[in-house]
């Protein structure tokens, strides 16, 4: 590069300095500073703590031995971009493989679970299906647009007049069950309140909860896929319709081609008996 070169350049600079109103000396500096081990140090905590805030992984460092004073690592923190709040997965609790035994007795455990479907119009749906393991009858299926925590608390509150309560609850690990806080939080309390124990299945493991998951086709062929809805009224109706044929009139290969109020009676005879005989 020759002298002029030179000389046309830094005159460049220093009037592009003049323009911008900086320092002609800031824009030839560059920086000596080596962050890379705050920069290491900083990442490798973050991983082993991905739900510690700035706080507590300087607090970290500290302890640790590292000399570095709060401004500098915030301002690696930050670039970092560990200051963005990360949202982590849901975990759930182990769930213990449970094996599916038929009750010999009325209200010993009920399954539930959920379907979802359209009508005319692609409006969505969805179905909160409820059976006794025992006697295998529909006991009731809920059809609204949105079903929350409280709604199925309230379905199975109308179930539970009509039959009184199940030892237990068999169900998926679905935000309506499982969910910690909030107002999903409301059908484990209320199940404690009931002392209704809670059956989770293992979560991938769908035939765990077998019997509903049979019932819930039995309920799509005959229903859900057989039909074209205009309305929530109309599947409703339905619905009805069908679970009165269910559980009155259909025979049950798997139950010796009983019907399932059949199944229901031959149960609360032997209940009575053994009553009797103690």
């Amino acid at each position: 590069m020759t002298d002029e070169i030179i000389q046309e350049h830094n005159i460049a600079v220093s009037r592009a300095c003049k323009i911008v109103k900086l320092v002609r000396f800031q824009y030839y500096y560059s920086s000596k500073k080596d962050d890379s081990a705050v920069v290491d140090s900083l990442q490798e905590l973050a991983f082993k703590h991905p739900s510690y805030g700035f706080r507590k992984l300087f607090a970290h460092l500290r302890k640790s031995g590292k000399p570095w004073n709060h401004k500098k690592v915030y301002r690696i923190y930050k670039l970092l971009k560990l200051n963005k709040k990360r949202k982590g997965k849901r975990r759930l609790p182990e769930r213990v493989k449970q094996s599916l035994v038929q009750p010999d007795k009325i209200n010993k455990s009920w399954s539930v679970d959920f379907m979802s479907d359209s009508m005319i119009g692609n409006r969505k749906f969805r179905t909160f299906n409820v059976i006794d393991d025992g006697t295998r009858e529909a006991l009731i299926i809920d059809v609204d647009t949105s079903l929350s925590s409280k709604r199925i608390i309230r379905t199975l509150e109308k179930v539970i007049a009509q039959r009184g309560a199940p030892d237990s609850i068999r169900s998926d690990n679905g935000p309506e069950f499982t969910r910690s806080g909030g107002r999903s939080k409301d059908f484990q309390l209320w199940c404690e309140g009931k002392k209704i124990a809670n059956q989770f299945i293992q979560p991938g493991k769908p035939m765990q909860n077998g019997y509903i998951e049979r019932f819930n086709r039995l309920y799509r062929e005959a229903v859900l896929d057989a039909y074209l809805f205009f309305d929530l009224d109309q599947v409703r109706q339905l619905t009805e319709e069908w679970i009165d044929e269910y559980n009155h009139r259909r025979p049950h290969e798997g139950l010796q081609n009983m019907t399932l109020i059949e199944r229901k009676n031959m149960l609360m005879k032997k209940e009575e008996t053994k009553e009797m005989t103690v």
